[in-house]
């Protein structure tokens, strides 16, 4: 799953492609390197980012998502609207990334089932601005806590009239996380993976990585975090992700291909630059 930010603020790359020209561009080159999905947001979810106008979230991703649509690809629209995904699947997305699984719009349920399209709900429990304070996991650590808060959105989303069939879930890295909790939560993958949905996982860039790289010192800078994302994405391959939403489409594909080499898998499903 590729990543197109539509936006003037996200942390990874704000403002590059934050007109409809520059996003499908970025987009239709995300295809050419192997992407098979693309996700469009027009909201960024960055720590203390403030939250867009809905006119201003549909003015962002709508005319990208039919254009690239329109153009054959496999669209997801990243967004907590009801509005915003109803006018996304209106223009072609067949997929809604809902980084809050329902808890900041539940009217986003109703949209989803009453289309054919599929649903990825997020671990989530506070927007962008207010979520550093609700690091707390208790007694019960944060991955039974993600597993059993993901495990009462999937019966709320099944309850709305989505089918288990079409759902996805994320255990939400860097979202009301500290560091050590992205890292327990992706050695116990195979926990979350027990709800009975596909997973995906987005570590793309993020600053627990950053982090890891530099102890006891200033995150490494974001476009310096690649190296380690790479070698995180070989061995989620070998964990059994089912999709990996990232930046960086072709260094991705080149580490699933070592992945898969080493595995004896070959290359067949590695697409050729510039086939797609």
């Amino acid at each position: 799953m590729g990543i197109v930010n539509v936006t003037p603020d996200s942390f990874s790359d704000g403002g590059r492609h934050d007109t409809t020209e520059a996003a499908v561009a970025h987009g239709r080159a995300l295809l050419r390197q192997g992407a098979d999905i693309l996700d469009i947001g027009g909201e960024s979810t960055r720590p203390g980012a403030t939250r867009p106008l809905v006119a201003e979230e549909l003015e962002r991703v709508v005319p990208v998502i039919r254009e690239l649509a329109a153009a054959g690809a496999l669209v997801s629209v990243d967004t907590m609207r009801a509005e915003v995904a109803e006018a996304a699947l209106e223009a072609g997305a067949r997929i809604v990334n809902d980084v809050s699984g329902g808890l900041a719009d539940p009217r986003i349920l109703d949209v989803v089932a009453g289309s054919e399209a599929s649903y990825v709900a997020m671990h989530w429990r506070a927007h962008a601005d207010r979520m550093r304070d609700f690091t707390d996991y208790g007694p019960d650590g944060v991955v039974e806590s993600v597993r059993r808060e993901l495990g009462d959105r999937l019966t709320a989303i099944e309850a709305a009239g989505i089918p288990r069939e079409r759902i996805m879930l994320d255990p939400g890295l860097g979202f009301a996380k500290q560091p050590h909790h992205n890292w327990e939560l992706l050695r116990a993958l195979d926990v979350l993976a027990g709800l009975g949905c596909p997973l995906l996982v987005g570590a793309s860039r993020k600053s627990f990585l950053g982090t890891l790289l530099v102890p006891g010192g200033p995150p490494r800078p974001i476009e310096e975090r690649e190296h380690a994302h790479a070698a995180l994405v070989a061995l989620l391959a070998a964990r059994g992700v089912d999709c990996l939403r990232v930046h960086d489409v072709r260094a991705t594909r080149d580490a699933l291909a070592v992945a898969a080499a080493l595995a004896g898998e070959g290359s067949r499903d590695q697409p050729r630059e510039g086939t797609r």
